[in-house]
């Protein structure tokens, strides 16, 4: 399984599942990220919080890489809110040590249109 894939699964199980026990494997004990939406210093747990709150309300399509290399990976992915028409671009860079996600960076940028009009991809196919 690639990064990738594993940044991808993990999250998914997370949400669909409530078990973050793979996100434990793949993320390192000192990581470290900033809040997306509140610029605030975070660790897994509170990461997990948020997945925890908001994960019901959200879709999100299955995460593309943009660039990777040993110790660094970028991903792209789309979402939306499942009870409006806010529709988002995703872009996350992880950082890696010993093997495990270390620290992340996520930015979010709302869109005027459903990405997935003329595209060959339905969002149920994520939900």
């Amino acid at each position: 399984m690639t990064r990738a894939e594993a940044f991808d699964k993990a999250w998914r199980i997370g949400i669909k599942e409530k078990d973050f026990s793979f996100v434990y494997e793949i993320y390192h004990p000192d990581y470290k990220a900033v809040d997306a939406f509140t610029d605030v210093e975070c660790n897994i747990e509170a990461d997990i919080q948020v997945i925890k709150t908001i994960g019901d309300t959200i879709t999100v399509t299955k995460t593309s890489v943009l660039y990777e290399r040993d110790d660094f990976l970028k991903v792209h992915r789309y979402g939306r809110h499942k009870d409006a028409d806010i529709f988002h671009s995703v872009i996350t860079e992880l950082t890696y040590k010993d093997d495990k996600i270390i620290s992340q960076k996520t930015t979010i940028e709302e869109l005027e249109t459903d990405p997935s009009e003329g595209q060959d991809w339905k969002w149920e196919e994520y939900e």
